[in-house]
């Protein structure tokens, strides 16, 4: 452990990395960020930090840090979150924090006020499942819900993590199994919502080689019997796993009322990945309009990849295209058929 003296001395290293971070990201931002030597990027961030405090620094409460500063430059910051604690608000921020927690919007005329998630945790996904009138979301901290459009109902899946700190980064539906997939940075998880009664069955992938930041599902007419799964990670790597009812459906536990949580070996599945790009997969998207998925990141080289499916099971050449300082969202509009892209 640091000395009272070193550790204040690291506290201001640490107080003058987080100001150079936020300045850079500030002139990125603008357009006047000119690349040399001392850029900041995570893997430099998180190796300062980690010089600077120990081994004590674990790398998904870094990682979630450099995230917040990334995403909003002008958040309020305390050191101690590196290290996975958070200060307690005061109670009128607390009660202003909850009430943000508790709504989300479904639609221009139609808000949904139920306590989807608790305190100090936000949403970070909201899938639309038209066909089954659902809204699918998942919390940082591991809630996953769905809300029946139709009956006004919600069915929720506190889904905490006992033996993984790790954060959920993104969620989906899967049409075929017609269970909620979600994942961490080392886990995919498969919650079957239909079970009866108080029986919840959730099931995880785990462990995966890299840290997972997006997911999405594949939608083809050819696959009736299995669902695809499209992942993108932060090494790069875009994923496709084949996942069927064997997998899941031989492993429900009859008889037992209380939730059950199990952990298969993600070995025993049919995974594939190549790597498209060279830096973090900020989404993944399959657009069955086109037949191709579609992948972005904030590399400025493989800044975004649009592609048959079956490039991620060969070597062949992709169609991809360089932005400055990388894509961070897309989407396709069929009215238009354009891709929309932004930095």
């Amino acid at each position: 452990a640091l000395e009272v003296p070193d550790f204040k001395n690291a506290l201001k290293q640490f107080q003058k990395l987080v100001e150079k971070t936020v300045t850079q990201k500030t002139k990125e931002r603008l357009g006047l960020y000119i690349e040399d030597d001392d850029e900041i990027d995570y893997d430099k961030f998180y190796t300062t930090t980690q010089t600077l405090f120990g081994p004590e620094v674990k790398d998904h409460n870094v990682k979630a840090f450099f995230r917040k500063i990334s995403n909003n430059l002008d958040t309020r910051t305390e050191w101690c979150e590196i290290f996975g604690y958070f200060i307690g608000e005061s109670d009128a921020l607390s009660s202003q924090l909850k009430e943000e927690n508790m709504v989300f919007l479904v639609s221009e005329k139609q808000q949904i006020t139920h306590a989807v998630v608790k305190r100090q945790d936000v949403i970070k996904g909201i899938v639309k499942v038209p066909h089954l009138d659902f809204t699918v979301t998942s919390s940082q901290k591991g809630v996953l819900t769905i809300f029946n459009n139709q009956r006004k109902s919600f069915c929720s899946c506190p889904f905490y993590f006992h033996q993984d700190t790790a954060w959920i980064t993104g969620c989906d539906f899967l049409p075929r199994l017609k269970c909620v997939v979600a994942v961490t940075e080392r886990t995919v998880i498969v919650w079957d919502y239909k079970s009866k009664g108080s029986q919840n069955n959730c099931f995880t992938i785990r462990p995966m080689e890299n840290g997972l930041l997006c997911v999405c599902t594949v939608t083809m007419s050819d696959y009736l019997a299995k669902d695809n799964i499209l992942m993108g990670d932060d090494k790069g790597y875009v994923h496709l796993l084949t996942v069927t009812s064997d997998h899941f459906g031989l492993k429900q536990c009859k008889g037992k009322k209380e939730s059950q949580l199990q952990v298969l070996d993600s070995k025993t599945f049919n995974i594939v990945k190549r790597k498209l790009h060279d830096d973090w997969v900020v989404k993944v998207k399959y657009i069955s309009d086109l037949n191709c998925f579609g992948s972005c990141s904030s590399d400025s080289i493989h800044s975004f990849v649009l592609d048959d499916i079956k490039r991620l099971e060969d070597n062949l050449p992709v169609k991809e295209f360089s932005v400055p300082r990388g894509v961070n969202a897309f989407t396709y509009c069929g009215k238009a058929k354009v891709i929309v892209t932004g930095g």
